[in-house]
């Protein structure tokens, strides 16, 4: 098995690597790729320092898989590249996810939907994963007419930019801005681009990839919020469902979903914190209530590690589910 990292520098292509290495993917053969600036410089890997090539190296040597997350423009330019040489690609930029011919895979929730004829594959957007991993099973006994999402999402999903950015804050050393204000002591309604609808291309992924993915039919609007935080990103999320529910049979269809932690216990101050999910690869669900103001609504509180389920894993557990189907 020939696995290539393309942006394998990067935040999140280094968290690749951990998660190759921590789930025991059956690697042969890696290779590491990133910019021309970076080839030549080396990336720890199960002990062993791997040599970073660049993109055309790394589609010369023909990977059985090739994981990336290097940006929307690398991947529309080389995952045709790396697909016409007979690599199964899993992009984790947003320049496929739309792409009615790509699929668009949580591999708990539509993993099923893949062919042995997919070459490139889109990894979601990493607010609209742990979403996703926690209402679909809630969706699949009661069904979702609406739903109003609120994210709180982590200076990490920015890059390596806006960590420095805060840090800098932090210190009082003046610094590059990734954003246009501070973000330290700070909230900003502002991920990603505004479009021509007054809503950001974060808040839209959240809608248009939810559509993809779960149902089209489901009416889904959003708020997104950058946070001075590290860990991981947070979402308050309301569900109006088609059928009556109680919470307790809402908690146990969440405690059997694979990949997602019920923390759930107010009284006892138990409920999910990014604080405490950075490094974790499961979604964590708490403060679950019944709507006080709509008897077939429910609220929830939905966390995880976005560089990692959000991102990294996911990806991977792509690949994982391509080997153990025989689609490779």
């Amino acid at each position: 098995m020939k696995v290539a990292v393309i942006g394998a520098t990067g935040m999140v292509g280094r968290i690749m690597l951990d998660v190759l290495q921590e789930r025991e993917f059956p690697v042969d053969e890696l290779i590491v790729a990133a910019s021309p600036r970076s080839a030549g410089a080396k990336l720890p890997f199960k002990g062993e320092e791997i040599r970073v090539v660049t993109v055309d190296e790394a589609i010369e040597k023909q990977p059985d898989i090739a994981l990336f997350s290097a940006g929307g423009s690398t991947s529309l330019t080389y995952a045709p590249k790396f697909a016409d040489a007979g690599t199964i690609v899993i992009d984790n930029s947003s320049a496929w996810r739309m792409d009615p011919g790509k699929p668009l895979i949580i591999p708990e929730i539509n993993g099923h939907l893949l062919t042995a004829n997919d070459r490139i594959i889109a990894n979601p957007n990493c607010s609209t994963i742990q979403l996703l991993a926690a209402i679909a099973p809630i969706h699949r006994v009661y069904g979702i007419n609406r739903m109003i999402v609120s994210t709180y999402q982590s200076i990490t999903g920015s890059g390596i930019k806006a960590v420095e950015q805060l840090k800098n804050e932090r210190a009082g050393i003046s610094g590059e801005m990734a954003y246009p204000y501070p973000i330290d002591k700070n909230c900003l309604p502002h991920c990603d681009v505004f479009l021509e609808n007054a809503y950001t291309k974060e808040e839209m992924k959240v809608v248009n990839e939810t559509h993809k993915i779960l149902d089209a039919n489901i009416r889904v609007t959003c708020t997104a919020v950058r946070v001075p935080v590290e860990g991981g990103h947070s979402e308050s999320v309301n569900l109006e469902l088609e059928k009556p529910f109680e919470l307790t049979a809402i908690k146990a269809l969440l405690n059997q979903q694979k990949g997602v932690v019920v923390q759930d216990s107010p009284q006892d101050n138990i409920y999910p914190m990014p604080r405490f999910v950075a490094g974790k690869d499961e979604v964590f669900v708490g403060r679950l209530r019944r709507d006080t103001s709509h008897e077939q609504a429910l609220n929830m509180w939905v966390v995880a590690d976005n560089l990692r389920k959000g991102a990294a894993t996911n990806t991977v557990q792509i690949a994982e589910w391509i080997v153990a189907h025989n689609l490779i």
